[in-house]
């Protein structure tokens, strides 16, 4: 049995088990459009489609299908959103957004892999904005954004993100400790955010922040 014959039936078994798990047609269908195959490194390829994050390199990962398709489904990303995303990693969780029809930016702090994941994405006929540089600050230039992701934990929610969402904006965000709840914000008005966490407990890489960041963060408080 060869290995793309493995690779297919392990992404319809994955994409079955998500269907059962409550996840909407809308992200099933992005998630079927997506090759996650292209985003892990090579010596993984026949674990492309198992339910669990696989390492690439720089000490990330890239994230567990259930829980990219749990947050994507949280964010309830529309066509034409404008879409900020931190971490970009892989590229898989932008590739996702992408294939829902939004219009992304995407910031990562490691170039190899911000340089690797706009390689990937290019061939597969995506065009998102990658950004090198510290998430931290978001991205204001773009802002404001429908939609914000963050896809490291934080230890409590980043305002200063929040902050860059267009009224009615939402940001999903993994916050804690050593594992995460998921927290949904949607800001309401100019200074009024609604916040939701998720029961459901998560675990990511930490969001590291940059010293000038911190140092930014403090002065400005």
């Amino acid at each position: 049995m060869n290995h793309r014959f493995i690779v297919e039936e392990s992404k319809r078994e994955l994409l079955a088990s998500l269907q059962r798990r409550g996840i909407e047609q809308k992200v099933l269908d992005a998630i079927a459009a997506v090759p996650r195959e292209c985003f892990v490194p090579p010596s993984l390829y026949h674990r492309s489609y198992e339910d669990t994050s696989l390492p690439i390199g720089h000490g990330q990962t890239i994230s567990q299908p259930y829980t990219v398709a749990y947050m994507t489904q949280q964010l309830d990303v529309r066509r034409g959103h404008r879409v900020l995303e931190i971490g970009t990693g892989s590229g898989y969780q932008t590739a996702i957004l992408c294939a829902l029809g939004a219009q992304v930016w995407s910031i990562d702090r490691i170039a190899e892999l911000s340089k690797q994941a706009q390689t990937i994405l290019t061939e597969l006929g995506y065009s998102p904005s990658l950004i090198i540089g510290d998430g931290w600050n978001g991205y204001p230039d773009a802002a404001p954004y429908d939609r914000i992701i963050v896809t490291a934990a934080a230890q409590e929610i980043p305002m200063n993100l929040a902050r860059q969402l267009a009224i009615r904006g939402k940001m999903v965000v993994p916050v804690g400790e050593s594992d995460q709840s998921m927290y949904v914000i949607t800001r309401v008005s100019d200074s009024e955010y609604d916040v939701y966490a998720s029961a459901q407990r998560f675990r990511f890489v930490p969001f590291v922040r940059s010293d000038t960041s911190a140092a930014n963060s403090s002065a400005g408080q």
